[in-house]
């Protein structure tokens, strides 16, 4: 089994990496779950001014015929204009690609952004589609079955850790 990347140390090697790309008007969209947790990092440490965005992109994924709903769903929440701004999508976990087009579909049905980058703690390889982080910290390699999971602390809610299951 790998050694599991620290998700707190990887974090702050995202902001530090991001920084000099970033302005206050940037606009941040955390993926739900993983993602709008490590965009709430961000967004403090980074300084930025427009209210933090969370997408859940359970119904825009590609697969959703197969999958379903899955039951923790919540509503997407993108309390700024996107026409013309630059956002920095946020996720866990790039794998495949297919949740990032499914956010990226998403995201343009609130309007069209100047520019959109993608940040990431870990990219594990099996892309699918063409999809490419902006910002990576980590890379790491794992077996199709399994999976690498990013669990928040329920104590005091900023602690970040990540797991390994089994499909």
């Amino acid at each position: 089994m790998p050694t599991l990347p620290d998700a707190t140390a990887l974090c702050a090697q995202l902001a530090a990496a991001m920084r000099p790309s970033i302005t206050p008007q940037t606009a941040l969209v955390g993926i739900h779950t993983g993602g709008a947790w490590i965009a709430e990092r961000l967004h403090r440490e980074l300084g930025i001014k427009p209210l933090l965005g969370s997408i859940d992109v359970a119904f825009y994924r590609d697969d959703y015929h197969q999958r379903g709903l899955h039951k923790g769903a919540k509503t997407s929440n993108i309390p700024f204009d996107v026409e013309g701004a630059h956002i920095v999508i946020v996720d866990d976990v790039l794998y495949t690609g297919r949740t990032i087009r499914a956010a990226l579909n998403e995201l343009f049905d609130y309007g069209r952004p100047a520019r959109v980058d993608l940040a990431v703690l870990v990219d594990r390889g099996g892309r699918e589609l063409p999809v490419a982080a902006t910002w990576c910290p980590q890379a790491l390699t794992l077996p199709a079955s399994q999976t690498l999971v990013l669990e928040r602390n329920s104590n005091d809610g900023e602690a970040l850790s990540f797991r390994i299951t089994e499909k």
